[in-house]
């Protein structure tokens, strides 16, 4: 999942559970829809990208910023205490807030459509809790 700042979810991806994330962090800012409601052209990439000591490499760097997208990636091997995990708690939050619906808590489906749908759906109600609450 990559989230905004406030811990709107942009984008979800649904993998197997022996996946590591690191894997998907292209495939999750690819699939950043265009942000409308400006005058302009529709924004599609967001101007940083924040992400763990998981998220460290060299080549993921290359390739954000190739996009025009700064990293704020920790490094492998600092010490504790960078500043990220004031606002890592952001994504973790929005996972707690998925893990109110029950559907989502524990995967009954044997289907991953099924299972990708509920998980859409579950991020479509987040979203809808922050325009309700006029917070966006």
């Amino acid at each position: 999942m990559i989230t905004d700042a406030q811990g709107i979810p942009l984008a979800v991806l649904l993998t197997a559970a022996n996946v590591n994330d690191v894997t998907q962090l292209q495939a999750l800012v690819e699939a950043i829809p265009p942000v409308r409601g400006k005058p302009g052209r529709p924004r599609r990439r967001p101007e940083l990208v924040q992400g763990d000591r998981g998220y460290s490499s060299e080549a993921h760097r290359r390739w954000l910023r190739a996009h025009h997208i700064r990293p704020l990636l920790a490094k492998v091997g600092t010490p504790h205490g960078s500043g990220l995990g004031a606002t890592r708690w952001v994504v973790e939050r929005t996972l707690a807030w998925l893990h109110h619906f029950r559907r989502l808590r524990v995967r009954w489906e044997r289907r991953d459509d099924i299972h990708y749908a509920f998980l859409k759906i579950g991020c479509a109600l987040i979203a809808l809790s922050f325009l309700q609450k006029g917070l966006c």
